[in-house]
């Protein structure tokens, strides 16, 4: 990159652009997917906000764009700290920054990750009952997480009911709040009758983790394991707990799976972005005997389906600041509480879809990957009805919460949750086909 153009960029990039007004923010005229990114993530924004914006998006696409230069993202990274340290000063010390003005702490802190190298964290590892304390109050003020696994757990709960010897394997096992809820299901539906017995093996990635952030480690799923069996022995669940690495390539085998003779099988994903391991993963439910498969999706914003950091990096933009934008609408006056969710939940998810993001656009330079939508036909599934009952439930959650929170169905298999205009997350089942609707017989007990 030559100096003028050098000069010429980092001036004009700390000027709001003229194609915006600083008002309520009119688009002159918007047609490709990435404009449509950047006008809905300026949409009301003030003067500060708008400079945030331009600069995140000028820093994203230094790293990765036809003028990629780390020395100018450097420069512009610096110049994002400036606008965020004034305020911060102008709030009074962050008392009252905006949602944009918080996002932007912590998109620059991802930023600053990839120049630094891989494996950098601005983050410091809390301790488990600390995040499980922020996710319990995420739950309460939002229901983002409770909506999805209430879904895929009442699909489940239909798909195995009567059955004695139940195994979920899980892609992104988290925190495990999902099986919790699950267990409580079990033993409190069963009108007496001891519930059934119930093996989960969570998914870890590989020793080789390729320098991104995929799945949660061996040690840490291990942990959520002995989380889920206190609490399942706490409520005489009966339950067993393994996990099974993604192999060196970061693809599934389903030979690291043992499952029993007799045991009812379901699969269940947490997809953040399609991938490899998603593909190989959902490829082997059939394999393994399953008769349901439940996803939940972080569903796309817009222009996240083209190839390319940037289009990804803006859309997770403007994902991240509806959730914000919720929980700053739905609870004013709960700072505190928020700042808990923030800093436990968000922010580290924040930093992790960004990696995320950029390094598989890396890897879309090497290899194209399908939509998972289009691996379940091939893997031997098809969309499996939701009940009336499940619809109900999901209706009745979101009532609960502020009335900015939408459902709608997206066919017969998927409910989406909304916040305004902005989707958030989806939730799918999936059944076996006739001919593989099978009790699994791999192994032997």
């Amino acid at each position: 990159m030559d100096d003028d153009y050098f000069n010429c960029f980092i001036n004009s990039i700390f000027m709001v652009s003229p194609t915006f007004s600083t008002d309520k923010c009119s688009v002159s005229s918007v047609n490709s997917p990435e404009e449509e990114q950047v006008a809905a993530a300026t949409a009301g924004l003030n003067d500060r906000e708008l400079r945030l914006v331009h600069l995140l998006k000028a820093a994203a696409e230094s790293l990765t764009g036809a003028q990629k230069s780390w020395e100018l993202a450097r420069v512009i990274l610096v110049r994002l700290k400036e606008l965020i340290d004034e305020a911060a000063a102008a709030s009074g010390g962050g008392g009252s920054a905006t949602s944009i003005e918080r996002l932007a702490i912590y998109l620059t802190n991802s930023l600053q990750n990839l120049l630094d190298g891989a494996g950098k964290s601005h983050f410091l590892p809390h301790h488990p009952s600390d995040v499980a304390s922020a996710f319990q109050l995420l739950q309460d003020m939002s229901p983002l997480m409770s909506f999805g696994y209430f879904t895929a757990n009442q699909a489940i709960l239909e798909a195995v009911a009567g059955e004695r010897h139940v195994h979920i394997v899980d892609y992104d096992i988290m925190e495990g709040v999902q099986w919790a809820s699950l267990i409580q299901a079990f033993v409190s539906r069963n009108h007496g009758a001891p519930p059934p017995y119930l093996v989960i093996t969570a998914i870890s990635r590989s020793t080789e983790n390729r320098g991104h952030p995929t799945l949660m480690c061996a040690s840490a799923v291990q942990q959520t394991g002995r989380r889920l069996a206190d609490f399942a022995a706490s409520v005489k669940q009966p339950f067993s707990f393994s996990h099974c690495r993604l192999d060196r390539t970061g693809g599934f085998r389903p030979a690291g799976v043992k499952v029993v003779k007799g045991e009812a099988v379901a699969f269940n994903c947490f997809i953040k972005r399609s991938s490899s391991a998603v593909g190989s993963f959902l490829a082997s439910a059939g394999e393994l005997g399953a008769r349901l498969v439940t996803v939940i999706y972080e569903e796309e914003g817009r222009g996240e389906e083209e190839k390319g950091f940037v289009a990804r990096f803006m859309g997770e933009m403007e994902r991240q600041l509806a959730l914000l934008e919720a929980l700053e609408e739905g609870f004013p006056k709960q700072k505190r509480a928020r700042d808990i969710v923030e800093r436990l939940i968000f922010g580290p998810r924040i930093e992790e879809a960004v990696a995320r993001a950029y390094f598989t656009w890396k890897e879309d330079e090497e290899e194209e990957e399908g939509r998972w939508t289009e691996m379940m036909a091939p893997a031997g599934f098809e969309a499996l009805e939701l009940s009336s009952f499940s619809h109900s439930q999901a209706r009745l959650l979101i009532s609960l919460y502020n009335e900015g929170y939408r459902i709608e169905e997206d066919g017969k298999n998927k409910l989406v949750l909304s916040w305004k205009s902005r989707r958030l997350l989806s939730s799918s089942a999936w059944g076996a086909q006739p001919r593989q609707l099978v009790v699994a017989e791999i192994g032997t007990s």
